[in-house]
């Protein structure tokens, strides 16, 4: 059969690189004992490291991004996400690594990966994702770009570039636009993460693209699903271009390739086509559960280096941190922290209506009851008083407290559990009381954040009435629209599920 004169010219092209790389391999052989075959792909490559060493860069740069990045703190959210990145890894063509996924509390939309099994995908892409297909699509671009070995590549031609210029230009056929030309691997370390969020040019990433691919197709997800991905992304970057002026947006397939790219849709297509009778994975009801109340926008750890579990009460103007982990639900007057072992804090607020201490506004709330373990409180110039009493209802103990704060007294009970752990239980009670104090002006603006709600849709769902009691302050709509991969127009059908931003 005929070859399309573009198929031949691409093979040919192809052909030609490869016998390229393998003649350059020969050539610097003497100079860098460096070539290596590609895991992924089969074909030779301009490597001058071993995957040890890929694995010791790996680990050390991700100790300079836990240094300077905040990590989003959601262990169900986590664990998801490395199960669909296990999934991912074990099919892909370097299994043995010992693959590493975070989430990076950013709302920017990114993912990239270090040497050595780490990947990384920005909180603010997983806010944009709609199916596990899709997220399982991110993940294995970046396991792609792992097993492929394109970073170790881009170090490898660098340092071929300057061993171009000593050696008369051995290798000057190869050398590619990195940006990084050094003497030595550790001083690669610098810019590993960079690259990676940066991108490894077109080749590379359609690359990544089709080997993903081929990972979704073997973990039994539809292939095309990367291209769904794309068109989101896509609207998400003409978006960012058209309101603030800025191109923005993933640095992978998202980036280098134009919304209609004939040459990946036909990549893609063709690992459909690998597998025409494949009955993919359809269900997303596990990736809903984990992406609800998902932080969309900023986040107060982010902006505030704050590690522990802060609350903030806008409308009472109070501040308090929950033990970690600890879920709060909240009323008009009251806060109630719950966790993940059914213990919890409830705190209401009371006006005062007489004139007495916060000793003797707790014992009028516990009539007949002993107040053991009583002692004052004064903390952040507010005064109070804490006891432990037994429950004459449930015949268990709990840890109350009053404290005053301009015109309210705020009562809090927090049942311990019977046995050893009651101490260490109170202890965490007592410390989150302690922590009670009035907000500062600053932290106003941190107060509210906006979070990722899943609603079943109606017939009268129109993202235009949705918009109009949204929390996004600005282009309600179209932001709600981008989330739910219905930008610029469209609404969704009955029954679907839909994103609402609270």
């Amino acid at each position: 059969m005929n070859q399309h004169p573009a198929e031949s010219a691409a093979r040919l092209a192809d052909c030609w690189r490869g016998a390229v790389v393998a003649s350059l391999c020969l050539a610097a052989l003497p100079l860098l004992k460096g070539c290596a075959v590609n895991p992924a792909t089969g074909s030779p490559n301009l490597v001058l490291m071993s995957a040890e060493r890929e694995k010791e860069i790996g680990r050390e740069e991700h100790q300079k991004i836990a240094q300077s990045s905040s990590f989003y703190e959601d262990e169900a959210l986590n664990d998801y996400i490395t199960e669909i990145g296990n999934r991912m890894a074990e099919v892909g063509d370097r299994p043995e690594l010992d693959y590493r996924f975070f989430i990076i509390d950013s709302p920017e939309i990114n993912a990239f990966a270090l040497p050595g099994g780490y990947v990384y995908i920005n909180r603010g892409l997983l806010a944009h994702l709609n199916t596990e297909a899709e997220l399982a699509g991110v993940l294995g671009h970046e396991i792609a770009h792992i097993t492929a070995r394109h970073a170790a590549q881009q170090q490898a031609r660098g340092t071929l570039a300057r061993i171009a210029a000593q050696a008369g230009g051995i290798a000057t056929a190869v050398a590619t636009g990195s940006g990084y030309i050094g003497s030595q691997i550790s001083q690669v370390a610098s810019v590993w993460a960079r690259a990676g969020l940066s991108g490894f040019g077109r080749e590379h990433e359609l690359e990544a693209d089709q080997l993903g691919a081929e990972y979704l197709l073997r973990a039994g997800y539809d292939p095309i699903g990367m291209i769904d991905t794309l068109s989101v992304l896509k609207n998400h970057q003409d978006f960012t271009r058209l309101t603030t002026n800025r191109a923005g947006g993933y640095h992978g397939l998202f980036a280098t390739h134009p919304r209609s790219d004939q040459r990946l849709q036909q990549a893609i297509r063709q690992v459909r086509d690998l597998n025409p009778e494949a009955i993919f994975r359809t269900g997303n009801s596990q990736f809903r559960a984990a992406t609800e109340g998902l932080i969309l926008g900023e986040s107060r750890a982010a902006k505030t280096n704050e590690t522990r579990n802060r609350y903030y009460q806008m409308l009472l103007g109070y501040t308090m941190v929950f033990p970690d982990g600890w879920l709060v639900t909240e009323t008009t007057t009251t806060a109630t922290g719950s966790g993940p072992d059914m213990a919890s804090l409830r705190v209401e607020a009371q006006r005062l209506q007489v004139n007495q201490s916060a000793g003797d506004f707790l014992a009028a709330r516990f009539p007949g009851v002993n107040i053991e373990q009583a002692e004052p409180l004064e903390q952040f110039r507010l005064r109070g008083h804490t006891g432990i009493v037994r429950n004459p209802a449930t015949g268990g103990w709990e840890r109350v407290a009053a404290i005053y704060m301009g015109p309210r007294a705020y009562l809090f009970r927090g049942e311990l559990p019977p046995g050893a752990e009651a101490e260490e239980a109170d202890a965490l009670l007592l410390e989150s009381i302690r922590s009670f104090r009035p907000m500062e002006p600053s932290e106003y603006n941190l107060a509210e954040e906006l979070r990722i709600r899943y609603v079943m849709v109606d017939e009268n769902f129109d993202f235009a009435i949705a918009a109009r009691n949204s929390k996004i302050k600005e282009h309600p709509e179209e932001t709600l629209r981008l989330l739910n991969g219905y930008y610029p127009i469209g609404n969704p059908e009955p029954g679907e599920w839909v994103k609402l931003v609270e």
